[in-house]
């Protein structure tokens, strides 16, 4: 299905509005109300990139990563399925807002015994936007704080290892941002699980590298980056953690005896 650039651009807009709003269970509706159903299901190209990168983007959150493991295992969504974690673990992640011991407190993610061997690579794009979403967040977080912050006379944003923290973090987002692209270009499994493997990593160095660009301040739970870290943290064990994932692709390439071109250079 081709959107024109006027209709993404609305689109984006009003997605960015509910986001900003409200987010968990409110949102889950709000997005029901916005046609998210339809979207993944008419045109996932679109809609999955666009809707996770903003919920990474907003620091907002709702449950919609079931929906495109149950649209790629062939079931309507608008349900729960259970997901594998990082691990060996499975986990739930309910459509309401009860509590929960995860890491992430705002997210209702549940521990389950099992689940049942699912189709993965459309969750892990989906999580790959999450993750180049809140990693630009983070990144643009500690930009702020580099601007504002003055030491010495003049901004910290000016002294060489504040900039290599800034610089290394963007080529990171940058190169995960890139391999989606080629992921979907290619629409192949071992391209998202890469894909998802990147977006990963990015976020992991954002996280480290803004928070030493923040300083103690980062450290608090007054500041927004906190809940940025909590979030790359558990969206990276989703589906395959980073870690696990670079085994898995080293795996298969020893099996196959050559890498897949993924993208045309």
């Amino acid at each position: 299905m081709i959107v024109d650039t006027e209709s993404l651009r609305l689109l984006e807009q009003a997605l960015r509005k509910a986001m900003s709003a409200v987010s968990g269970h409110q949102l889950d509706a709000a997005l029901t109300e916005l046609g998210w159903l339809d979207m993944v299901e008419e045109m996932p190209d679109v809609a999955i990139p666009l809707v996770f990168r903003l919920l990474g983007e907003t620091g907002a959150h709702a449950p919609v990563l079931n929906d495109v493991v149950l649209r790629a295992a062939g079931h309507a969504g608008g349900g729960t399925v259970a997901l594998p974690f990082t691990g060996g673990c499975w986990v739930v992640w309910e459509r309401t807002d009860k509590p929960t011991s995860a890491l992430d407190s705002e997210l209702p993610i549940h521990r389950v015994s099992e689940g049942k061997p699912l189709p993965l690579t459309a969750g892990r794009q989906a999580l790959g936007w999450w993750l180049v979403g809140t990693s630009r967040a983070m990144l643009s977080l500690a930009r702020q704080h580099a601007l504002n912050r003055v030491q010495f006379g003049r901004p910290i944003a000016s002294f060489q290892a504040v900039r290599h923290r800034l610089a290394e973090t963007l080529v990171a987002v940058e190169g995960a941002e890139a391999t989606l692209h080629a992921a979907a270009a290619e629409q192949g499994e071992f391209g998202f699980l890469l894909a998802k493997a990147a977006a990963g990593q990015a976020a992991l160095m954002a996280a480290r590298n803004c928070q030493q660009v923040l300083g103690g301040i980062g450290f608090t739970a007054e500041h927004e980056l906190h809940r940025h870290v909590k979030r790359s943290l558990v969206l990276d064990g989703l589906l395959g953690g980073t870690r696990e994932l670079t085994r898995e692709a080293g795996a298969l390439l020893r099996t196959e005896g050559c890498a897949p071109r993924l993208a045309n250079l």
